[in-house]
């Protein structure tokens, strides 16, 4: 018997490691090549200066750093207040015996799908302020005060394109959670409904906690796919106005590629490395107390 767990066991391994192999490959080992490229200074060309940590001193002294964070903890804080949320909500929906429940699965998951330059190229039209559909709904109801250059204003820029990554991503959520609804036992529902808990309670008591580790996931995935945004936000705005919209991602491209200084973006890497296993880990104990 212990032979056969043995040998069973050296599957799995043997199974994980090509997975295991092309991790180790396409990500550990490109952020220990990252960490030594920002202890110098390099553009591309010219041998390699090592200056210590002098790009990270100037990432720190630079105020266009400080607004793409800023600006990444507005996409972080919509995408976990704003995706998650919707998500849980709509596999809630979509988990009943509805009508129609597959063709929803379909449409509300069809955004995850599509390529994100489509998705920006196509949101750019709907907030243009002169054809913008967005726009020309608010004229026909009559709203005109709240017609706004939607991209163009640095005051709303942000939100406008927060809006449009909570819309990209909240049927990858959905999946998640109707996924998660679908493993709890009818039994525990019913005994539930019998001891009086119907409806939000129900949902509150029993279902949520049945769930939470889905929930801590979709958080995790949020946070990490908030902070290496990029694509959408890029062909939307650029970064712009004025840097209104420019997340650490696109401030890392510009100096790295536009700017020709290879350590400084690496070091803006590094720094997307470490910013995103703390808010991980503040997430995970967080979620630890909560269960204490």
């Amino acid at each position: 018997m212990e032979h056969i767990y043995k040998h069973k066991k050296k599957l799995i391994y043997l199974g994980i490691l090509p997975a295991f192999l092309l991790y180790l490959g396409f990500v550990i080992v490109p952020i220990f090549i990252s960490a030594r490229y920002s202890l110098v200074e390099w553009n591309g060309f010219s041998p390699p200066a090592f200056v210590g940590l002098e790009n990270y001193a100037e990432m720190f002294g630079n105020n266009v750093f400080w607004r793409s964070l800023k600006n990444n903890m507005v996409v972080v804080l919509a995408s976990v207040l704003g995706q998650v949320p919707i998500g849980f909500l709509l596999a809630l929906l979509v988990n009943q015996k509805i009508k129609g429940r597959h063709f929803f699965r379909t449409i509300i998951f069809m955004p995850v799908v599509i390529s994100a330059v489509i998705i920006s190229l196509v949101w750019s039209m709907v907030y243009n302020y002169n054809f913008g559909l967005l726009n020309n709904i608010l004229n026909f109801v009559g709203l005109e005060s709240w017609v706004q250059n939607w991209l163009s204003n640095p005051d709303i820029a942000m939100f406008s394109v927060a809006a449009v990554i909570i819309w990209q991503f909240v049927g990858l959520y959905f999946i998640i959670f109707l996924a998660a609804l679908q493993t709890v036992p009818d039994e525990i529902l019913e005994a539930a409904k019998i001891d009086g808990a119907q409806g939000w309670k129900r949902t509150l008591y029993i279902t949520i906690p049945l769930v939470k580790d889905s929930i801590l996931a979709s958080i995790v995935l949020c946070i990490s796919g908030s902070l290496k945004t990029f694509a959408l936000i890029y062909v939307m705005t650029n970064g712009g106005p004025s840097h209104a919209t420019e997340v650490m991602a696109i401030h890392m491209y510009d100096n790295t590629f536009n700017g020709m200084k290879f350590g400084y973006g690496s070091a803006v890497s590094i720094f997307i490395v470490v910013f995103g296993i703390v808010l991980v880990t503040i997430v995970r104990n967080l979620f630890a107390r909560f269960e204490n």
